[in-house]
């Protein structure tokens, strides 16, 4: 934590003589809700986050026209807290800059793996990339030796950043790495073999040029979570971080330069660097960080009454956490807006957070068009089909480009004029989607398709339940049936196991069509996730077909 509090002091001191690219000349004077904007239907041929979005804030800071919020507001569960203005990231962001490009010999297109946890240096590697063109790929620091391994070598990353923490299992495979030549440590000590990044950027130069990156070039790459196979490279264009800026985007959360929004995504995903970076500084909104190793809803809690925090963005499981701790009170001060998405949230949920702490939770999801079948056809109401986004004859902003360095796979999920997003769904005759599930998690019991959310809603309705997970499970006589792992609610723990299981098989009977009902049940002490919170039906599905 020193670290961090000599960094600050450093930058207090630059902060007199700040270098400043004067705000593009379509940019000013035009906001929404007093952001950037841009053309939702033109797209700009060159497009940089950094030159054309952070340094404008910059400069409306240095004349007056923003608020006193930083741009970044970071705290952990010691007290330590750091703040950065716009102005202090344009400074920062051009001397690590200078590190990369000079220091590191990386030119634009080079891909650098970002391996840091919820730290200031995390939100500065990855703009300084932006600057530099080179490409970064978010990871999370829950990677093992074997992970990084298969990152770094797919990827052929000529750099990466991380921790001392990480660093041993980085020296263990760096060997196998030809592509990785510069090795940077966030640390307050020198290692051998690793350059000093907070000392680079200390006496590097605050003089840079920003890149004038074409929309279309690749910006950042994000392993999938690889619920399906190993995880591939989901290449995004600077149209990704443009998408931020468009009036159509800008609705979604209507952020505006007083806001601050906190996103609890691990820095490895996607949400991250969508709700941490791109929107809330598309919008010259503060984005807040929390450095909890670990997800605990009584920090989570206590930093949303203790912070003026107006945005919350997390993932269902994160509420779900708070809501079962039975709080006192949820009725946060300053928050205004709760936002959640990455999978179904179960109605009662959204009941319950909106009676304890008097706000809706929305929840998102960003990628509906229309439905099609396997071959992109496009299909009439009423009709279960696949989620798709139209890329032909424009690719939308935001859309990734392509698993990189993976023709076979990207073909794939390209169907016709369609990007094929792997969800399954009806569309009604109003033109609302009823989203059934992941293609793979779709149930096929005696011709009968069953999503695993309709099960799940209907499980979470009765006291016992505290989560589950519904698959298909094999059997000899339907080919399939649905079977659903149940974690238990602690007053039920002592009940007869088969009794309850019956009872909860009624339950589902009762409460929807009576061929979804769960076939078998299981009751287990927890549900396997990912890193994200998001349940592995996958593996719970792969034991069924194994084990028979």
């Amino acid at each position: 934590m020193q670290r961090l509090m000599r960094v600050r002091v450093l930058w207090s001191i630059h902060r007199s003589c700040p270098r400043f690219r004067p705000a593009p000349r379509h940019l000013r004077c035009q906001y929404f809700s007093e952001a950037l904007k841009w053309n939702d239907y033109d797209v700009p041929e060159e497009f940089n986050f950094a030159g054309d979005v952070l340094d404008y804030w910059a400069q409306m800071e240095k004349e007056g026209k923003r608020g006193p919020n930083p741009a970044l507001w970071w705290v952990n569960d010691e007290g330590d807290e750091v703040k950065w203005s716009f102005g202090e990231m344009t400074d920062l962001t051009c001397r690590a800059a200078n590190v990369l490009s000079q220091t590191c010999g990386l030119q634009p297109g080079d891909h650098l793996l970002l391996l840091l946890p919820r730290v200031p240096e995390w939100w500065l590697v990855a703009m300084s990339c932006i600057r530099t063109g080179i490409v970064f790929i978010p990871a999370t620091t829950q990677l093992k030796a074997r992970d990084i391994l298969y990152r770094l070598q797919l990827s052929k990353a000529k750099a990466i950043v991380t921790t001392e923490t990480l660093a041993p299992e980085v020296d263990s495979v760096a060997p196998q790495c030809p592509a990785l030549k510069s090795k940077l440590l966030v640390s307050d000590h020198n290692h051998q073999g690793w350059l000093n990044f907070p000392s680079l950027v200390k006496s590097a130069s605050p003089d840079y040029t920003c890149i004038k990156s074409k929309t279309r070039d690749p910006m950042a790459v994000f392993f999938t979570s690889g619920s399906t196979g190993y995880p591939k490279m989901a290449k995004h264009s600077h149209g990704f971080a443009l998408r931020s800026c468009l009036p159509s985007c800008r609705k979604w959360l209507q952020l505006k330069t007083s806001d601050i929004c906190w996103c609890l995504s691990d820095p490895g995903w996607i949400l991250s660097t969508i709700g941490s970076l791109t929107e809330p500084w598309a919008a010259g909104s503060t984005a807040f960080i929390h450095h909890m190793p670990r997800f605990n809803p009584k920090v989570i809690v206590q930093t949303l009454f203790k912070y003026p925090i107006t945005y919350c963005l997390a993932a269902p499981s994160i509420y779900r956490m708070i809501l079962r701790e039975n709080f006192t009170s949820l009725r946060f001060p300053t928050l205004e807006h709760c936002i959640t998405g990455g999978e179904a949230l179960l109605p009662q949920e959204q009941e319950q957070w909106k009676k304890q702490t008097g706000l809706l939770l929305y929840d998102i999801y960003g990628q509906s068009e229309t439905i099609i079948d396997n071959e992109g056809n496009i299909l009439p109401p009423q009709t279960e089909g696949n989620i798709g986004i139209r890329i032909k004859p424009a690719r939308p902003l935001g859309i990734f480009l392509g698993y990189e360095g993976d023709p076979v796979k990207t073909a794939e999920v390209e169907c016709g004029d369609f990007y094929n997003t792997g969800d399954k769904a009806t569309m009604d005759a109003e033109g609302y989607f009823w989203f059934l599930g992941r293609t793979d998690d779709i149930i096929n019991a005696s011709g009968y398709r069953i999503g695993p959310a309709e099960v799940e809603n209907a499980l979470a309705e009765h006291p016992a339940v505290a989560e589950s997970a519904v698959v298909s499970s094999p059997d000899p006589v339907r080919g399939e049936v649905v079977k659903a792992f149940i974690v238990l609610t602690p007053p039920f723990l002592s009940h007869d196991r088969d009794q309850l299981a019956a009872e909860l098989q009624q339950h589902v009977k009762s409460v929807t069509a009576p061929y979804k009902y769960p076939r078998k049940v299981e009751f287990v002490p927890e549900l396997p996730k990912t890193i994200t919170g998001k349940i592995k039906r996958n593996e719970l599905r792969r034991k069924e077909f194994v084990q028979k």
